[in-house]
């Protein structure tokens, strides 16, 4: 299967909502008012687009129709393709590695049931696939069986995973872990973190605190902090964004679950909002299924468009 059909599977649902919307909306309507352009941001909301998002998609629309550039729903489909691609692709960048000869850090944060231990094993897994040597931190020492978690992904992908017993220190284990990725000349390191709400300020400074011990082992580290983003629901994560931007110093998004749900606007709510760049998607179960993120195949599978 080609990664397009991978994003096109994914974001099935979310694109045939798009698209009942979109051709449903402008049914038989001989000339657009304001109450269809009110229509479109509302239906762009109800997609977890965003209001900043869809506030921006309605306005190029509205402005390419009054200049007559639009005239078929392929147009409008079209002008909100090209807009949202643009949303995406503004704060794209390749992940930030560390010169050649040292280990980048990444740090993994999220809240419970965003999909980020798992996530960090399909990290290891894309990595290695492509010739890296990845170690995990299992730092998520509170939640049980969450260590047990992380070493079992190491083993189904045959990486090391430095861990500690249930209740230790996080930060001692993310000690740790720094120090044997540097010793041992390792590409890459991801660090799981407890999976917190964004309100736990005592989880929240403990981020803090890893930080601060990483760095002393390691100045330049973590080179990204990736806050792992649970798509299915939608608008909701935008708080848990803000505030995990502010406590962790979040580089980076991973989008999860966005197989299972019909809230695939939510990417475009989080980009316009946060300007920053989406890593990796998660569109399915396998390994596999987590690929690094396109904004044109991601545009081109949520409108229906082709490779």
């Amino acid at each position: 299967m080609s990664i397009f059909s991978i994003f096109r599977r994914g974001l099935e649902k979310t694109a045939v909502k798009v698209e009942r919307a979109f051709s449903g909306l402008f049914m038989g309507t001989t000339a657009w008012d304001a109450k269809t352009f009110s229509d479109l941001e509302a239906m762009l909301i109800g997609a977890d687009f965003g209001y900043a998002a869809a506030s921006r998609i309605t306005a190029d629309i509205r402005d390419r129709y009054e200049r007559g550039h639009i005239a078929t729903t392929a147009d409008l489909t079209r002008v909100a393709s090209d807009t949202v691609r643009d949303i995406l692709s503004r704060h794209d960048r390749a992940v930030n590695f560390a010169p050649a000869g040292k280990p980048t850090v990444v740090l993994m944060v999220g809240v419970n049931g965003s999909g980020k231990t798992t996530s960090i094993g399909k990290l290891a897994h894309y990595y290695k696939q492509n010739g890296k040597k990845v170690m995990l931190a299992a730092c998520d020492t509170f939640r049980a069986a969450a260590v047990e978690q992380l070493q079992l992904w190491g083993q189904r992908v045959d990486v090391p995973v430095i861990a500690s017993k249930h209740g230790a220190d996080p930060a001692s284990v993310a000690f740790d872990a720094t120090s044997a990725a540097l010793a041992r000349g390792m590409d890459l390191l991801f660090i799981d973190t407890a999976g917190r709400q964004h309100n736990q300020k005592a989880l929240m400074d403990e981020l803090a605190k890893i930080r601060r011990i990483v760095a002393k082992v390691y100045p330049e580290a973590p080179q990204e902090v990736w806050l792992t983003v649970d798509a299915s629901l939608g608008s909701n994560v935008v708080n848990q964004a803000r505030e995990f931007t502010a406590a962790a110093g979040v580089t980076g998004l991973i989008l999860t679950k966005l197989d299972g749900t019909g809230k695939g606007g939510m990417a475009v709510a989080l980009h316009e909002e946060f300007h920053l760049p989406t890593f990796f998607a998660g569109l399915g179960e396998q390994p596999d299924d987590l690929q690094p993120f396109s904004p044109d195949f991601y545009t081109a599978a949520l409108f229906g468009g082709t490779e």
